[in-house]
């Protein structure tokens, strides 16, 4: 069984680095092998899978990625990190299948990856860029056909939240245009270091088509911006400044079969591409 890092050798490769985990960089470090195992146990990899891993830190999930997948792709914007994780890598010999690119994994593109087409996005992000991240990697990068991340435990209740929820909001919707997203279990805060003052849970996402449409994503995004920009108001009211007016909006709703006095968080994703499509 690999050698995965314990918090002794996380501590170690720390105080090497001079590393002081910043709040800037949302960096909470796993040093908990049980968990990483179990990460890549429910991520369901196979031998074909090109992983990419953002945040990987000081490698305590890049080593147990490894062994599973045919090849990981690192994006770490931390340059020190960046240089030091092939290194870490190299003392387990399995450098041939790690591909590290020093990056804002909010501004990558498939060119960055070094011809790599990623098939699956696993990761403990940083808490930060949660739900950016991964909204931006589901557009840029279609190859990807699943996902496990680690987040804050209410980020993921938000991120797999379904119509009628308190939480469900804009990150439930757009997450939904792209895959299936559910809850994948809790994640208690001994794990990490340093300590984060919050939970984390684990989110599955298996890509799905968008629903059939002839607005564009932009367009259906567009709609539930500006539907739960005012989240209390009906949507009638809700999306008058979309429409043009409020007698617009009524105009597009009722056309797309939903109520006008509607609120967004009832919706699906499937209702929201409707009222795009009958934009006046």
């Amino acid at each position: 069984m690999m050698r995965l890092l314990g918090p002794a050798e996380i501590r170690t490769l720390a105080n090497k680095l001079d590393l002081r985990p910043t709040k800037k960089l949302g960096q909470n470090f796993v040093i908990d092998a049980g968990t990483v195992r179990r990460i890549v146990r429910v991520a369901e990899l196979t031998p074909d899978d090109v992983v990419i891993e953002v945040g990987p830190g000081l490698g305590s999930l890049t080593l147990a990625l490894l062994p599973e997948a045919a090849h990981v792709v690192a994006v770490e914007i931390d340059p020190v990190l960046a240089a030091q994780l092939p290194v870490t890598v190299a003392e387990r010999e399995l450098s041939g299948k790690l591909t590290v690119v020093n990056a804002d994994a909010l501004r990558i593109t498939p060119e960055d990856l070094s011809g790599r087409a990623p098939t699956a996005l696993v990761a403990n992000l940083p808490y930060n860029v949660a739900v950016p991240v991964v909204l931006h990697l589901l557009q840029v990068l279609p190859s990807l056909r699943k996902g496990l991340v680690m987040v804050q435990s209410e980020v993921a209740d938000r991120l797999a939240a379904g119509p009628g929820s308190k939480v469900y909001g804009v990150p439930s919707v757009k997450a939904a245009w792209y895959a299936d997203v559910r809850r994948a279990g809790p994640v208690g805060r001994n794990v990490f270091w340093p300590v984060p003052n919050v939970d984390s849970g684990l989110v599955s996402l298996i890509r799905r088509d968008p629903p059939a449409t002839t607005a564009s994503r932009e367009e259906v995004f567009a709609v539930i911006d500006a539907a739960f920009a005012q989240r209390r108001k009906t949507l009638r009211a809700a999306l008058a400044s979309w429409a043009g007016s409020p007698a617009l909006a009524e105009q597009a709703l009722t056309a797309a079969g939903v109520a006008p006095s509607t609120r967004g968080e009832q919706l699906d994703i499937a209702a929201f591409a409707r009222i795009a499509e009958n934009k006046p």
